[in-house]
């Protein structure tokens, strides 16, 4: 299918990198997925696979990336400067960084009206989407399957209360009507959210793709991963939408700012205690405690501000260590270089 490089999210952000040489001798071109050792890739002339080998930074590279490549010739010349990044900790206990995509507009935060539905899990991607500037919009599925799913968004309404929220019948087009306003021509769309939710067969209703999708368990309402890696799809109305396999679970990088802006409901406390160290814990004249105890301020949100900043802090904290543990290991190797060198001379 033919598409114009407009088509594929391309905007004056990108253009103004290129160089006169660089417009002459090469092209453009969006990764739109990457699956074992190949990167598939697409421009105006179509898409084609780069083997990922070519890369001069294997890790370095994300669905939504905009490459530049030679007229002539596989190696791509390099990445373009990114206007936006999603990124999580990699899972576990090891402090490196995954990118889940790249030059995203909006984040559809999609959770279903049932036990899936989890306040501190669609926190964590509002934070998410806060750090990376992408603008969030908190999408309600199987709001057929109860009597009052407002109730859901009410609640999703008290944990930003500028952030869009819509629900919808994922299995009708018309039913998802409301979200096309964010996925015009160019624009670029991230879903995320836990397995069974109901993402592939939004997918299904607003893109011009076919994905298989799984039952859920009829014990826990819970699905299974149907997409196993993530993929960038062109819309019916112009727009892309990189789908991503199910989050189980969502550990933050660096991401103050989006914790701050995220919880400026909490935020707004800071300051009006009446010491300056007020730790916010039984001290008199706490402005936390005393917004908790008129319920200016919701305490679960409080509580998950705290755990999300705790979070922050012991990241911080492993990052300085991992540092010093790399600075350690290279004084050691540089001292027994240095000794292997005295006795060659001996």
């Amino acid at each position: 299918m033919a598409v114009t490089i407009k088509q594929l999210g391309w905007k004056p952000f990108f253009q103004s990198q290129l160089t006169l040489d660089e417009l002459e001798t090469s092209f453009p071109a969006r990764i739109s997925k990457i699956y074992r050792t190949k990167a598939v890739i697409w421009n105006e002339r179509g898409k084609q696979e780069v083997d990922i080998g070519l890369f001069s930074e294997i890790r370095n590279i994300a669905v939504g990336d905009w490459l530049l490549m030679p007229n002539e010739g596989e190696r791509p010349l390099r990445i373009l400067e990114r206007q936006s990044e999603l990124r999580r900790k990699v899972a576990g206990t090891r402090v490196d960084k995954q990118l889940i995509a790249a030059n995203v507009d909006t984040l559809f935060i999609v959770s279903s009206c049932n036990q899936d539905f989890n306040e501190s899990r669609i926190e964590r991607f509002l934070v998410l989407a806060a750090e990376a500037n992408i603008t969030p919009v908190i999408v309600l599925t199987k709001a057929d399957l109860i009597d009052d799913p407002e109730q859901f968004k009410q609640t999703a309404r008290e944990l930003h209360r500028d952030v869009a929220i819509e629900y919808v019948d994922a299995r009708t087009s018309e039913s998802v009507e409301p979200l096309k306003r964010w996925c015009g021509e160019g624009e670029t769309v991230v879903l995320v959210g836990s397995s069974g939710v109901g993402k592939s067969t939004l997918i299904n209703s607003i893109a011009d793709v076919n994905q298989r999708t799984l039952e859920i368990r009829e014990n826990d309402e819970k699905g299974r991963h149907t997409t196993t890696s993530r993929s960038l799809h062109l819309l019916k109305g112009g727009g892309l939408f990189v789908d991503t396999p199910g989050i189980r679970e969502l550990q933050l990088t660096d991401s103050e700012k989006g914790i701050e802006d995220t919880f400026d409901d909490v935020v707004q406390f800071f300051g009006q205690c009446k010491f300056r160290n007020c730790q916010h814990k039984v001290e008199k004249g706490c402005a936390i405690l005393a917004a908790i105890e008129s319920k200016e301020l919701d305490v679960r949100r409080w509580h998950s501000y705290l755990k999300l900043q705790d979070e922050q802090t012991q990241y911080t904290k492993n990052i300085a260590e991992k540092r010093d543990d790399a600075r350690q290991l290279s004084r050691m190797y540089k001292s027994t270089m240095r000794e292997i060198k005295k006795r060659k001379k001996r």
